[in-house]
């Protein structure tokens, strides 16, 4: 079992996590905004401008055990449910750290977690850069396969 830390320990990666953001916004101009959650919350949103998604915001969430971290990528498919459910499942046996899923109001999301004592500037860095390419590499081609009559010229 992964070490269970307390809130000494959380606030000390709290101060770090944000320190690694603010750092990753300075250098990278697609970060357009690093915000955080309520104050009771350990938790961040990192906003980023797309080229085929116009933003894509990387919700990442502090716990006890584990930082987990997601992106909203579209909503419910209209039609070909099935084709595309199966696209993102296979996409899913490439992907590291992350996996496609269905959330809430069955939208797709890319989701993934880390333990606690892996969170370094580097792993903060591939988690939003994962995220981000991934969104952008996938886009076009499922939300054309999802909204298809949307497309048809």
């Amino acid at each position: 079992m992964s070490q269970l830390f307390g809130e000494d320990a959380l606030s000390s990666l709290d101060r770090q996590i944000t320190h690694f953001l603010l750092g990753l916004k300075e250098r990278n101009e697609v970060i357009v905004a690093v915000d955080r959650g309520e104050a009771h919350e350990h938790r961040w949103y990192v906003r980023m401008r797309g080229e085929e998604k116009e933003f894509t915001t990387v919700w990442i969430t502090l716990n006890q055990r584990t930082l987990k971290y997601e992106t909203y990528v579209m909503p419910a498919p209209e039609e070909n449910a099935e084709l595309l459910y199966e696209n993102l499942l296979r996409r899913n046996e490439n992907l590291v750290g992350c996996h496609f899923s269905i959330g809430d109001e069955d939208a797709v999301f890319l989701r993934g977690e880390l333990m606690n004592s892996m969170i370094s500037e580097e792993e903060i860095d591939r988690v939003v850069g994962t995220l981000y390419s991934t969104v952008e590499k996938v886009f076009p081609t499922i939300i054309r396969i999802g909204f298809a009559s949307r497309f048809v010229e």
